[in-house]
């Protein structure tokens, strides 16, 4: 049975949903746990069942109490819990108040009311917004993507009699913090432990689980599809096929254009020229064109490096004479990002450097077919074979990242894919005509 409340459809729970929904109970073989871990595939409904049985449990068993509900960020948690929670919640006997300058929902049932804070774990300073509280339970959203020392913190401040933990996440690599301090310890925690799978998700149709299907290969595929705790070893971009990514014309009618840099003096400095069209899983990408120069190469016997000054020339002969083309730069070039800024281009963007994001971008483009390269972007292309996951690194420090050699172009090309695809502002500008060659 579905029920329409409030924009938000209801549709038979799975099994595992259930689990999630009544562990709590005092007649469930779980109630005495201290707490609940929901982790698996993508889209597999973790997180609207964990935040409709926490609000749940919350206005089961408390009354004037503090409760905290987690995520990166704030903008995020609205997005992916609270907006479903305030829908479901239209449709049952609740109340559902919220100060957005607080960052405060106040929710009332039978003369009862509770509040529920928001806070974002991004980075390690935001353990100290937290501190000073006291929590009668927590719920962290893709916990994974926090810093141990928040999720620490944040815990420890539940120390209202009662009080219980939930977490959920998508999985990151075997040796990641929660994995090996809060997963691989969960009965010793006296923690319930579910495993989702994307069919745990009655909403999906067939269609839309093959579409995902296709949309994944390699370590991708065995986290977001499987919900494997998996090492990211060997070649990052091994679904990489030059007859489908490699292209002698442009192969659509471009929408916009923009320049992705990876920034180096002594190491590599990477300019590529992109074209794109369409947005979400309908986006492509063009590169034409790229700019590589080393401070390692010799000029007459000596290392040539080039300054900021330098490099801009480069770059305003790579764009044509054109300084409105939009640049997405490696963040950390501070002193290029001034340089070009000073230099008169107009449209200079730190890039965001989520880096399993954007080869998570990278690679369901590339599988797809809808990025391709120039048989003209030579460094480019021979790099992709080479550029590797550094497996020592994760399994010292549990985070996944690119082995930091012969990695320029592919930084670059991260840049460039995920801005565009993920994180540019919704006025994109469009193609004039003058940047195509």
């Amino acid at each position: 049975m579905r029920k329409n409340t409030g924009g938000f459809r209801f549709q038979r729970f799975s099994p595992k949903q259930m689990k999630i929904l009544g562990w709590w109970l005092e007649n469930s073989p779980y109630a005495d746990c201290d707490g609940v871990i929901a982790d698996g595939a993508i889209r597999s409904g973790k997180t609207i069942s964990m935040s409709l049985s926490f609000v749940m449990w919350a206005m089961e068993k408390f009354s004037g109490a503090n409760f905290a509900i987690c995520g990166k960020t704030v903008t995020s948690l609205r997005r992916n819990v609270i907006a479903p929670l305030e829908q479901m919640l239209a449709g049952l006997p609740y109340s559902f108040a919220e100060k957005r300058t607080e960052n405060l929902i106040t929710i009332s049932l039978g003369g009862k009311e509770n509040y529920f804070y928001l806070f974002g774990g991004k980075d390690e300073a935001a353990r100290d917004l937290i501190q000073g509280i006291t929590l009668a339970g927590a719920l962290f959203d893709e916990v994974a993507l926090m810093p141990e020392s928040f999720v620490n913190q944040a815990t420890a401040r539940c120390s209202v009699e009662g009080a219980k933990w939930w977490f959920n996440c998508n999985p990151e690599g075997p040796y990641h913090w929660f994995k090996t301090e809060w997963i691989d310890r969960a009965e010793e925690r006296r923690l319930l432990y579910v495993h989702f799978l994307m069919t745990d998700n009655k909403t999906l149709s067939s269609r839309t689980l093959e579409r995902y299907r296709n949309m994944y290969t390699g370590v991708f595929a065995r986290r977001f599809l499987l919900g494997e705790w998996s090492v990211a070893d060997g070649v990052i971009y091994s679904m990489f096929d030059r007859e489908k990514n490699v292209r002698d014309d442009l192969p659509f009618t471009p929408e916009r254009e923009f320049i992705a840099v990876d920034y180096g003096t002594f190491n590599p400095c990477v300019f590529l020229h992109f074209f794109a069209c369409g947005s979400g899983d309908d986006i492509r990408h063009f590169i034409d064109r790229e700019y590589f120069h080393s401070g390692r190469e010799n000029r007459e016997g000596a290392a040539f490096q080039k300054d900021d000054g330098q490099y801009a020339e480069d770059m305003l002969a790579f764009t044509g004479g054109r300084k409105d083309i939009p640049i997405i730069i490696d963040p950390s070039a501070s002193s290029f990002i001034t340089r070009l800024r000073h230099d008169g281009f107009t449209n200079v963007l730190p890039a965001k450097n989520a880096v399993a994001k954007g080869i998570s971008a990278v690679s369901s483009e590339l599988v797809q077919g809808r990025l391709s390269i120039s048989p003209e972007c030579a460094q480019t292309l021979a790099e992709i074979p080479s550029y590797v996951w550094d497996s020592k690194h994760a399994a010292s420090c549990g985070e996944d990242r690119p082995l930091k050699e012969n990695d320029h172009c592919c930084d670059a090309m991260r840049y460039g894919v995920y801005y565009d695809a993920v994180c540019h502002p919704a006025g994109r500008p469009s193609v004039t005509g003058k940047g195509i060659r």
